[in-house]
């Protein structure tokens, strides 16, 4: 295993499990699809029996990730929404979760159907409002939910000082850290009981597998997590795991690019005319700008953007770009543009996105590996048909 006080994160993930092979020394890992495996004998089990408690494959990217989180293990999942239900599917009917009201669609289509099911009670907030937080935090919740930045609208929230006021209520805190990723903010460091990931994102990074994953902060915490997932039966398969721990070898080399070009188009963007709003951290007039800063070591390369003209301007931006691709999903080497109101967040009533704030004319943007000034001249173009 790599040591993570001897290697800095890059390291670790460009070389966990290279060069481990004992059978014929392979330096790429290779991939264990087997699904069952041979006792040693009577009673004698190995370290692996079965593929859904266990798998070699499976474990290498999860041990990769939880170093890269700072956590003490990591449960892979089958998607990003999976590793939250891992989360959330122990709770009991009195349990109280807290979670943003502005969270991803998906987020709260899940959280909802459970608590419409008498799974747990459920209480949405605006985490950026100190006294909503606190309000909640009174009725003796035991999760609290953490999305920063929010989908798809950029808002930033304390994550340190959010989760000591959760822990002084006895809440637990899990953090959805699929945007920047470990590469560019760290929850458990600053307080997070849990982390999780749609690993389908940035940490695989190549729009080729559905996967999530759930970090937990110490021991008991991730053999909880472990025994659950096994029970349910929810964990991630093998070569989907092969696939992310080969993602994740360059997913600080892509941040990188992808966060340069990120910044430069919310400023191309901040200053053209046909744009109402850019909602991006890494601009100084960001509200959560500088929390931001404090607690992240970058930006990141998603952001969102709103534009005068409403629906109509949206189509004719739609229908001018070409190196944008009208698509759902993030953090891939292509770049991506999504319309929320109807495409990721359509299962939101009017009303509840109204609250959120996401209107219909604004576009999420996920920027990739291609040239920057290739990506600013498509922007134009769709500008310039608005």
């Amino acid at each position: 295993m790599t040591d993570r006080k001897r290697h800095r994160p890059e390291t670790i993930a460009a070389s966990h499990g290279v060069a481990t092979d004992a059978a014929f020394g392979a330096v790429v890992p290779p991939l264990y699809l087997s699904t069952t495996y041979q006792f040693e004998g009577y009673d004698k089990p190995g370290p692996y029996d079965y593929g859904r408690g266990n798998n070699p494959t499976r474990d290498q990217f999860a041990s990769a990730l939880a170093q890269l989180e700072e956590g003490a293990g990591a449960v892979i999942t089958s998607s990003g929404l999976g590793a939250l239900d891992l989360l959330v599917g122990r709770l009991t009917p009195s349990d109280l979760v807290i979670a943003p009201h502005d969270a991803y669609a998906g987020t709260l289509r899940l959280l909802q159907a459970r608590a419409n099911r008498g799974h747990f009670r459920l209480c949405l907030v605006d985490q950026s409002d100190d006294a909503d937080v606190h309000q909640a935090l009174d009725d003796t919740p035991a999760l609290l939910l953490i999305e920063s930045p929010s989908n798809p609208l950029m808002r930033v929230v304390d994550i340190e000082s959010r989760a000591g006021w959760a822990h002084q209520a006895g809440a637990e805190v899990a953090v959805d850290n699929t945007f920047l990723s470990p590469a560019l903010q760290q929850p458990i460091p600053l307080g997070a009981d849990y982390v999780f990931h749609s690993t389908t994102k940035y940490l695989n990074g190549h729009s080729d597998v559905i996967g999530g994953a759930v970090v937990a902060s110490d021991r008991q915490r991730f053999e909880s997590l472990k025994q659950w997932a096994n029970i349910v039966g929810a964990t991630g398969s093998p070569f989907d795991s092969w696939l992310a721990l080969r993602g994740l070898r360059t997913l600080y080399a892509r941040l990188a690019v992808q966060q340069k070009s990120a910044m430069a188009i919310a400023v191309y963007l901040s200053d053209h005319p046909a744009v109402k709003a850019v909602h991006y951290p890494g601009l100084p007039t960001h509200a959560s700008h500088a929390i931001a800063n404090r607690q992240q070591s970058g930006f990141g390369a998603m952001l969102s953007f709103e534009l005068h003209g409403g629906l109509a301007a949206v189509r004719n931006f739609l229908r001018s770009v070409e190196i944008f691709t009208l698509a759902e999903s993030l953090g891939g080497v292509e770049s991506l543009i999504a319309h929320p109101a109807t495409m990721t967040h359509v299962d939101m009533t009017d009303e509840a996105r109204t609250l959120a704030g996401i209107s219909d004319s604004l576009l999420r943007i996920s920027v990739g590996l291609e040239a920057t000034s290739d990506l600013i001249a498509d922007l134009y173009s769709g500008l310039d048909a608005c």
